[in-house]
């Protein structure tokens, strides 16, 4: 577990950068934090650096959005307005995990006990400075 302070835009940027450049084939990355801790823009910088060039916006009312334009297929979750696992079974989840791509999760952990184990989590939370944010990950 590590934790790092990003004081702002361009070292959110690299931080997905960084990451995007080390993700394979069925990682699935779970972004945890409050309303406006930047899980939609970690997400869109995510995709950038996989190359996706279609808009990225957040699912919320669609669960999932798919982007194929990057380097691996994109999975972009938002689980925010998800009542029960069983929803999110429903829109094939388990499916998407295994289907070469990269899932990215907003809102995570209220599905924590469907992810797999091999899961790279993300905890944002807000930094003591404008525009700051503490990240807490898992690998």
């Amino acid at each position: 577990m590590r934790t790092l302070t990003l004081r702002g835009e361009e070292e959110t940027r690299a931080f997905a950068e960084d990451l995007a450049a080390g993700l394979r084939p069925n990682d699935v990355v779970a972004l945890v934090g409050d309303l406006g801790t930047g899980k939609t823009t970690m997400t869109k910088y995510i995709a950038a650096a996989l190359g996706v060039t279609e808009p990225v916006t957040s699912p919320t009312f669609t669960i999932v959005q798919e982007h194929r334009s990057g380097r691996l297929p994109l999975f972009h979750f938002d689980v925010y307005r998800v009542d029960s696992p069983q929803e999110i079974l429903d829109v094939g989840a388990d499916e998407y995990f295994d289907a070469g791509g990269i899932c990215v999760i907003e809102w995570a952990d209220r599905i924590a006990d469907l992810l797999p184990d091999e899961t790279k989590v993300i905890l944002l939370r807000y930094g003591e400075k404008e525009g700051e944010r503490i990240l807490t990950c898992t690998f």
